[in-house]
């Protein structure tokens, strides 16, 4: 059989630069806030993609609110997830913290999904994007500024909606990258990694641990309910098994792959990601295998791209090895 190896690199192309990628390597760089960073195991990064999805979703589409207020609602329903999380948890040992993340975005999971949250989560179905109307899609459709038609080079090429949302994403993601930046060389930055370093002396020089590890979660927890945001604007709906605990692992090779406590590591290893996954995805579609198939071999890897970072480069490709020595 013959296989267009064309198509299966424009294929990855489209998605490794493509609305997706940014919206993980958003979460990534939440992430790398957290563990990388600050050494908070973090294991639930998609409940609060979670909650901010659903804030703004619930606040534009249920309240006909402004979706920009939106916006504000859904990144406060995810401040409140972290303070939630973080009080009964960041005095104790790190291993706490991930347990109540993993659980907590399972349980948020099928609390939206359940029968009685119907009225305001839309239960199992969700919350419609109502293209055209006063839904959250319709309202950003139509603050889309870039003519009708369609752009690119080549085979490469996007729609104006498209590549509207792209713009967007990526914009996101480029100054959440510099936020990050500018603070991580700031004292409050050398203060986070101090923690991540050793707690203990961070404590011996009068500094608030406990407050320094909560900012960093409600940071992290932010920038995760905005990815939760972009991801429903990208695709023009929102149900809660879109929230799978696979995406906060999707998210943790992202990290990895990139190199964690590097600024540019996030979105490195998130576009590398989506092209690996995507392109082999074209080649297994093109070979006629079967969507169950094709779903296997994604997820296996996923689990091969972590196993050969552990093994040959568990710093990822641009970070340093002495950043993943965290504090035992």
């Amino acid at each position: 059989m013959d296989v267009d190896l064309l198509r299966v690199v424009v294929d990855g192309l489209r998605t490794a630069i493509g609305p997706v990628a940014a919206v993980y390597a958003l979460a990534a760089i939440g992430l790398n806030v957290h563990y990388g960073y600050t050494g908070l195991l973090n294991f639930g990064q998609v409940g609060f993609m979670l909650v901010g999805a659903y804030g703004m979703g619930i606040a534009v589409s249920i309240h006909t609110l402004p979706l920009t207020l939106g916006i504000l609602l859904g990144i406060l329903a995810a401040v409140a997830l972290a303070l939630l999380l973080g009080f009964p948890t960041l005095r104790l040992r790190a291993d706490y913290l991930a347990i109540c993340t993993i659980a907590a975005a399972e349980i948020l999971r099928f609390i939206f999904r359940s029968s009685p949250m119907a009225e305001v989560t839309g239960g199992a179905f969700g919350i419609p994007s109502q293209v055209g109307g006063s839904g959250f899609t319709g309202s950003f459709v139509r603050a889309n500024p870039i003519p009708e038609g369609t752009y690119g080079v080549g085979p490469l090429t996007f729609s104006h909606t498209r590549l509207w949302v792209m713009v967007v994403c990526w914009a996101v993601v480029a100054l959440s990258a510099l936020m990050v930046w500018a603070l991580m060389r700031s004292p409050w930055g050398r203060v986070i990694k101090s923690i991540r370093e050793d707690e203990d002396a961070a404590r011996s020089l009068g500094k608030n641990v406990f407050a320094y590890k909560m900012q960093s979660l409600v940071l992290g927890g932010v920038l995760g309910g905005v990815a939760g945001i972009l991801l429903v604007l990208n695709q023009g709906a929102m149900t809660p098994d879109q929230f799978l605990p696979q995406i906060t692992f999707f998210a943790y090779t992202v990290l990895l792959l990139g190199g964690a406590a590097t600024v540019t590591g996030p979105i490195l290893g998130s576009v590398l990601f989506w092209f690996v996954l995507q392109a082999m995805d074209s080649l297994l579609r093109q070979t006629g295998a079967g969507n169950a198939a094709i779903g296997a071999v994604r997820l296996a890897i996923v689990g091969l791209i972590l196993i050969l970072l552990m093994a040959f480069r568990p710093q990822g490709i641009m970070g340093n090895k002495q950043e993943m020595m965290l504090d035992a």
